[in-house]
């Protein structure tokens, strides 16, 4: 900083833009990593325990994307609209999945 120069403060919409991603990137996360365990565990073909195990790996996988994805969208609002819709899908299927025929 130069000699005179007065520290520039952020505003209130820099700040809840930041906000909005942060609640995209934890909660978000949380909510489209427990939905895809819960649709892998359901459609794998495999045993149920060897089904919610590696459903909940690739769901450890999935989590940093869906971070990466709230930090890089271009807005806020579309960071919180992709991981929603992202969480519709996987909780669709989910429930299609268990649904009895």
């Amino acid at each position: 900083m130069t000699a005179g120069a007065k520290p520039r403060h952020k505003g209130w919409r820099y700040r809840a833009n930041v906000a909005l991603r942060i609640l995209a990137g934890t909660a978000g996360t949380y909510l489209v990593a427990a939905l895809a365990a819960a649709m892998l565990a359901r459609i794998l073909p495999m045993s149920r325990a060897e089904a919610v195990t590696t459903g909940t790996m690739i769901a450890f996988a999935i989590a940093p994307g869906v971070v990466v994805w709230a930090f890089l969208a271009r807005g806020p609002w579309r960071a919180l609209a992709g991981v929603g819709i992202a969480a519709l899908a996987l909780g669709g299927v989910a429930w299609l999945a268990g649904a009895p025929v």
